[in-house]
């Protein structure tokens, strides 16, 4: 069984945390942190699914809130490329 919509914000807002925490340099503010970690569990779920790892309710929580972390990262490295700004607050 899947995870609810509680649980995905949950996971969305851990992993929007943690790539802040694990990103060089300044992350872009709590709230925008949350929003790409929100958006990064969609981009993560898309990358596993299309990679072979499982779909995103194949996982556990702790799968899950890595899966999403690991899609916040490339998402926040797409932004930076995009916005030229690498290592600043937008």
């Amino acid at each position: 069984m899947g995870h609810g919509l509680i649980a995905w914000i949950v996971i969305g807002i851990v992993a929007g945390w943690l790539t802040g925490k694990l990103m060089r340099g300044a992350g872009f503010g709590m709230f925008v942190d949350m929003i790409v970690g929100l958006v990064g569990a969609l981009v993560g779920g898309f990358l596993s699914s299309h990679l072979g790892m499982g779909g995103v309710n194949d996982h556990g929580l702790v799968g899950s809130i890595i899966i999403a972390t690991i899609g916040a990262v490339v998402l926040t490295l797409l932004i930076r490329l995009i916005s030229g700004n690498r290592t600043a607050n937008i």
